[in-house]
C-alpha cells in the first residue's frame, strides 16, 4: 500500500480552500465525509500566498487547512506549490521565466512557467520546500508529498544553452565526438568550438511545416530532448532530496500525464516513490486506449500499483465540446483504473472554482454547493463501495502474459525524422498493438527497454526505430528461449544517435527476423494496398484479404516464411508479413500497417500458438477483463464499457462478487457501465 497510515483505498482529490472564505470550509468537511472522501491534495498552487515577498513567509492559512483535515479524520497529500512561482519573483528575477522555441521571453502568468535550468528558481523552490517539510514533518494528516504539478515546459534561453553545452561535454567529451554523433558533415554544419552550440530552436534548426514541427538537425534535437527531460527531473529531485531530509519515510511523487512526449517517464519513475498520473479519456474513444495509458503508467515501476491523482468527476473544461460523463460512467472508469493497478481514486477537483480557466471543470461539490446533484450522489455511492472494499485489493499486482515495448527516446527519434511519412504516430501504433493483444483477454503490460522480457510469452515492439546497445541481445535471448516477438516496419533503422545502421533494414534485427528490407514505400493514408494471407496461416484467418496502408516494406526473406503478400503496386506478390523460427521461439515481422481486423486475428493466432488461455472463455464486444493477484488470491475484473446490457459467461465454479457480496456462477447480466470483481 502507498502508506500504511491510511490502509484503504484513497478517495479524494485536489482541494483549494484558499479560493474560498473560511466559513465555506466547514461545509466542505461535512460534504467530504458524506461522500466518503478520506484524502485531499492541498497547497498545489499556493506559493504566492505562502511567500508574499522575498524572505517573507506565512503558513498560518496552511496550518489551519491541515489542522481542519486532521480534525475531520481526512488525510493530506501535501503539494509543494512550486508549479507556479509568485508574480513578484518573476518580475524581480526575470531569468526564471522561460524562452520559447521562437526566442521569445515569456512573461508572468499561468503555471509551469519557469526555466528548468534557472538556478534562482531552484533556490527559491528548495527553500520553500525545506520550510514546508520541516514545519509539517510528523503532522497527523500528512501521508504523501506531491512535488509541483504536471512538469513539462521546455526552455531555449541562454541559461539552457550554457547548461546544454556542459551536458554535451560530459556526455561526449570532445567536440569531434559531437560532430560524429550529430553527423554535422551534412550541409556544412561542422562545429569547432563548444560556444558555437545553441539551443535547437525556430531561430536555427527547427521549422514548422503544415502545423508540424520539424528539424534539420535530428541528432542535436534528440540530445536536447534528453537534456530537457533530465534538466526538469533535476528540479524534481532537488525538492525530493530536501523533503527526504525531514520526512524520510513518507512517499513522494509528482503527477505524470500518460504518454506525454516531452519527458522520459521511465527515467523519471526511478526517482518517484510511487507513480501518480492524471487520466482524462476522450469521450467515445476505445476503452482500450485508456487501458493502454494505465498499463504504461503501471509499467513505469515494473508493475507496482499507482496513484490515480486526477480524473474528472464528470465534465472537463478544455476540449472543444465538454460532454458530461453519463450516469455510471465515472464509476466504471474508476474501477477500470483499479483493475489496472490504481490504489487511489482522486478527482480534480473537490470544490468547483468560481473563476479562472477551470471554473466549468466538474467537481465533487458543484457550483450548486450541495449534495443533491447527480454527480455528488454517484461519488458518494462509489465512496461507500471503496470503503467496504477496505484493504482487500491493496498491493495486488497485475496479471499479464503479453507485453508491448514503449520507449521515449525511440519516440523522439522516430518522429524527429524527416521521412519517410508524416503519418507516423508512435503512440497510436503502440496503442494499436496493445489493443489487439488486450482483445485476446490474456493480460497485457506496457514495459520499457530495461524491463524483464522473459516473464512474458508474447512481446510486441511496434516501430522499434532506435536500437540502443544490448537490446538486440536481450530480444534474441527472449525468442531463443521460446518467446514470440512481433516487430514491424520502421524497426531497427538507427542507433542511439539516430544514425542509420548500414547493411539493409531492419539493421541489427535482420538475423532475428530472417529478412532484409530493400525499400520502404510511404503513401498517403487514403491510398490502401491489400494483404493476401498465404502460407501456414491461411486456414487461421476468416478472410483471405485485409487492407494495409501508410508504409510498405519491400522484403527479401532470408530464412523467414511469408505469411501475407501485397496484392498491388510494383511489390505485388512480395512478402508483407513473415515469420522466422529462432531457437525455440518465433519472430513475426509486419512490414506495413495492417487494418485492426488483421491484428486482431494475428494476435489470436499467436496466443493459441503459445497456449495462452483467455481470462474468460467468451467475451462479448465492449467487455474488458483484467486480473490482479495478491498472494494466493486472484481478483477478476469484468467491466462493461457498452451502453447496453451484456451477458457474460463466468469461469466454471462459484465466485464471490466483491461489490455486492453475492455468490455468482454461470452466466450473468452486466448492466451498461457495470462492473464485477470476482474473488477466487
Amino acid at each position: 500500500m502507498i502508506n500504511p497510515k491510511l490502509p484503504a483505498f484513497w478517495y479524494g482529490g485536489d482541494y483549494n480552500p484558499e479560493q474560498w472564505p473560511e466559513e465555506i470550509w466547514a461545509e466542505d468537511m461535512r460534504l467530504f465525509k458524506t461522500a466518503g472522501i478520506n484524502i485531499a491534495t492541498v497547497n498545489i498552487f499556493s506559493w504566492s500566498l505562502l511567500q508574499t515577498a522575498e524572505g517573507s513567509y506565512s503558513f498560518d492559512r496552511l496550518d489551519k487547512i491541515l489542522g481542519m483535515l486532521a480534525d475531520n479524520n481526512i488525510y493530506a497529500c501535501l503539494a509543494t506549490a512550486t508549479a507556479a512561482q509568485p508574480h513578484w519573483m518573476s518580475k524581480k528575477y526575470p531569468e526564471i521565466l522561460p524562452v520559447d522555441m521562437h526566442g521569445r521571453k515569456k512573461e508572468w502568468g499561468g503555471r509551469v512557467n519557469f526555466c528548468p535550468n534557472s538556478r534562482k528558481y531552484r533556490e527559491f523552490a528548495v527553500d520553500l520546500v525545506a520550510r514546508l517539510a520541516k514545519r509539517y514533518a510528523g503532522h497527523p494528516a500528512l501521508v504523501l508529498w506531491h512535488i509541483a504539478n504536471e512538469y513539462g515546459t521546455y526552455c531555449y534561453c541562454e541559461n539552457c544553452a550554457r547548461a546544454f553545452r556542459k551536458w554535451l561535454q560530459k556526455r561526449y567529451g570532445t567536440i569531434e565526438e559531437v560532430n560524429a554523433r550529430w553527423y554535422t558533415s551534412f550541409w556544412s554544419q561542422t562545429l569547432y568550438d563548444w560556444e558555437e552550440i545553441p539551443t535547437p530552436s525556430m531561430l536555427n534548426v527547427l521549422f514548422e511545416r503544415d502545423g508540424r514541427l520539424e528539424t534539420v538537425a535530428q541528432g542535436m534535437l534528440l540530445d536536447y530532448q534528453r537534456f530537457m527531460s533530465e534538466s526538469t527531473l533535476k528540479c524534481y529531485t532537488a525538492e525530493y532530496e530536501t523533503i527526504k531530509k525531514y520526512t524520510p519515510d513518507l512517499p513522494v511523487t509528482t503527477n505524470l500525464m500518460g504518454p506525454f512526449k516531452p519527458l522520459d517517464y521511465f527515467s523519471w519513475a526511478k526517482k518517484l516513490d510511487v507513480v501518480s498520473w492524471d487520466s482524462y479519456p476522450v469521450r467515445g474513444e476505445d476503452f482500450r486506449n485508456t487501458a493502454f495509458r494505465h498499463a504504461l503508467m503501471r509499467g513505469l515501476k515494473k508493475g507496482q500499483p499507482f496513484i490515480l491523482m486526477e480524473q474528472a468527476p464528470s465534465q472537463t473544461n478544455w476540449r472543444y465540446h465538454c460532454a458530461q460523463k453519463r450516469p455510471g460512467e465515472m464509476r466504471l472508469l474508476s474501477y477500470q483504473a483499479i483493475a489496472h493497478g490504481a490504489e487511489t481514486i482522486m478527482f480534480f477537483q473537490l470544490r468547483q472554482s468560481r473563476g479562472g480557466p477551470e471554473k466549468y471543470h466538474s467537481a465533487v461539490i458543484a457550483h450548486a454547493g450541495h449534495e443533491k446533484t447527480r454527480v455528488f450522489q454517484e461519488i458518494s455511492g462509489l465512496g461507500r463501495e471503496l470503503r467496504d472494499l477496505g484493504s482487500q485489493l491493496l498491493d495486488a499486482t497485475g496479471y499479464a502474459q503479453a507485453a508491448v515495448l514503449f520507449a521515449w527516446e525511440n519516440w523522439w527519434a522516430l518522429e524527429n525524422s524527416m521521412g519517410p511519412s508524416r503519418g507516423i504516430d508512435y503512440v497510436k501504433e503502440a496503442t494499436r498493438y496493445y489493443r489487439a493483444l488486450a482483445g485476446q483477454h490474456v493480460g497485457v503490460d506496457v514495459i520499457g527497454l530495461e524491463d524483464d522480457f522473459d516473464k512474458y510469452n508474447i512481446l510486441a515492439a511496434p516501430y522499434l526505430y532506435m536500437l540502443k546497445p544490448g537490446i538486440v541481445d536481450r530480444l534474441e535471448k527472449f525468442v531463443a528461449q521460446g518467446g514470440t516477438l512481433v516487430i514491424t516496419t520502421m524497426s531497427g533503422l538507427v542507433d542511439e544517435n539516430d544514425l542509420v545502421t548500414l547493411g539493409g533494414y531492419p539493421g541489427e534485427l535482420r538475423n532475428l527476423a530472417g529478412i532484409w528490407v530493400e525499400e520502404l514505400d510511404a503513401l498517403p493514408p487514403e491510398e490502401k494496398n491489400r494483404l493476401s494471407v498465404t502460407g501456414s496461416f491461411r486456414n487461421s484467418f476468416p478472410s483471405a484479404v485485409y487492407s494495409c496502408s501508410l508504409l510498405f516494406d519491400v522484403i527479401h526473406p532470408a530464412g523467414a516464411q511469408p505469411l501475407a503478400v501485397y496484392e498491388r503496386d510494383y511489390y505485388a506478390g512480395r512478402p508483407a508479413v513473415t515469420v522466422n523460427n529462432y531457437g525455440s521461439g518465433r519472430v513475426y515481422y509486419i512490414g506495413t500497417c495492417p487494418e485492426n481486423k488483421y491484428l486482431d486475428v494475428l494476435t489470436a493466432v499467436l496466443c493459441r500458438e503459445q497456449g495462452l488461455k483467455p481470462l474468460l472463455p467468451s467475451v462479448p464486444p465492449g467487455i474488458e477483463v483484467t486480473k490482479r493477484i495478491k498472494g494466493n488470491a486472484s481478483y477478476l475484473f469484468i467491466l462493461n464499457h457498452d451502453t447496453k446490457e451484456q451477458s457474460v459467461e463466468l469461469p466454471s465454479g462459484s465466485h464471490t462478487e466483491l461489490l455486492s457480496g453475492k455468490t455468482v456462477r454461470g452466466k450473468v447480466k452486466l448492466p451498461p457501465y457495470g462492473t464485477l470483481i470476482l474473488h477466487s
